[in-house]
């Protein structure tokens, strides 16, 4: 099993290359590439390829991998929106990911960011790298007895549950499927219910149709004045132009950001000698509640080992023509 990984880092190298014994049937190369049309063309001669969140999976990109052989497309994420599904499944190319990696990871990193804004971490830091050692604009407020709001409740957002709990917060939930792990301390409730009472909100959700810029300005106005908000799901579960007018209202005490519309194209990439022309991202990095991390909540050692493992067992299970859960098309 010839397998292509796109888009690959060094942490990507050394997560696959140490579990190359455990799967001698899968023999992986790596290319810096982004998968994109434009880049489809490199994958022939394999029967697989590897992708992330970033990369275009488009109804082109696949007709191209139908036209070189390639039979199975691995994402090494839990994501698939960037994938066209029904393509897929057209052309006869089979999807699969990687559903639950570590969702601890993710929710780690949602809690981070979300005490990070609330304390304000990071301008403290550079205050005191500064030598002023002055309080102002760094009050934040207490979590504890607070509501915290989990949107979505698979295995990301029963972590951030766990989490939120631990902290002594009152944990509601909105679902469309209710997780009956969390019954004993979550109380689901409607989303505008959730809207009105969490002094936290943390989204973990998938992107579809249904969730689609679900956090917009009418949906912001719903939301208590003071709010926390976090996203570390996909970026355009937020409305990014309404989200700037619902801070510029006051209406949030902090807002924390892994994912946004706007990282295709920036993120793991060093653009730091750029000048970044009309700029959401710049925009919102303007604000001193607002803190933005590069897509990195999956980022521990224990993730990427996870995410290795499954993936490779993936390319084995698509090889033999296997079904699993793991399966998008």
């Amino acid at each position: 099993m010839k397998v292509l990984l796109y888009a690959a880092k060094t942490y990507d190298k050394k997560s696959f290359d140490a579990l190359k014994e455990a799967f001698p049937e899968v023999e992986i190369d790596y290319i810096d590439h982004e998968l994109e049309p434009r880049t489809a063309s490199l994958a022939q001669g394999y029967d697989a390829v590897c992708a992330f969140v970033s990369a275009d999976v488009s109804a082109k990109t696949l007709e191209i991998f139908r036209d070189l052989g390639v039979k199975a497309v691995l994402m090494r994420c839990a994501g698939y929106n960037n994938v066209d599904v029904e393509k897929a499944k057209e052309l006869g190319i089979v999807v699969k990911r990687v559903p639950g990696y570590s969702p601890e990871a993710v929710a780690e990193l949602a809690m981070a960011l979300a005490l990070a804004v609330n304390r304000r971490l990071y301008k403290a830091y550079n205050k005191v790298r500064e030598n002023d050692y002055t309080l102002k604009g760094l009050r934040g407020v207490n979590f504890y007895q607070k509501t915290a709001g989990i949107v979505g409740t698979g295995k990301i957002g029963a972590a951030m549950a766990r989490i939120c709990r631990g902290f002594g917060m009152r944990v509601i939930a909105y679902d469309v499927y209710e997780n009956p792990a969390l019954k004993d301390f979550v109380e689901y409730v409607t989303l505008d219910e959730l809207l009105s009472q969490s002094d936290l909100i943390s989204l973990h959700c998938p992107l579809m149709d249904s969730t689609y810029h679900m956090i917009n300005i009418e949906s912001i106005k719903k939301m208590k004045d003071g709010v926390i908000l976090v996203n570390t799901s996909r970026g355009a579960l937020v409305d990014t132009q309404e989200l700037i007018e619902g801070i510029r209202m006051d209406k949030f005490l902090g807002v924390g950001l892994d994912v946004y519309e706007e990282e295709t194209g920036n993120v793991y990439e060093d653009r730091s000698d750029e000048i970044m022309m009309h700029s959401v991202t710049a925009r919102l990095l303007a604000f001193p509640n607002v803190m933005i991390t590069s897509h990195q909540g999956f980022y521990t050692k224990e993730a990427l080992e996870a995410i290795a493992e499954t993936t490779l067992q993936n390319a084995m299970d698509a090889r033999d023509g296997k079904s699993t859960p793991n399966d998008v098309a």
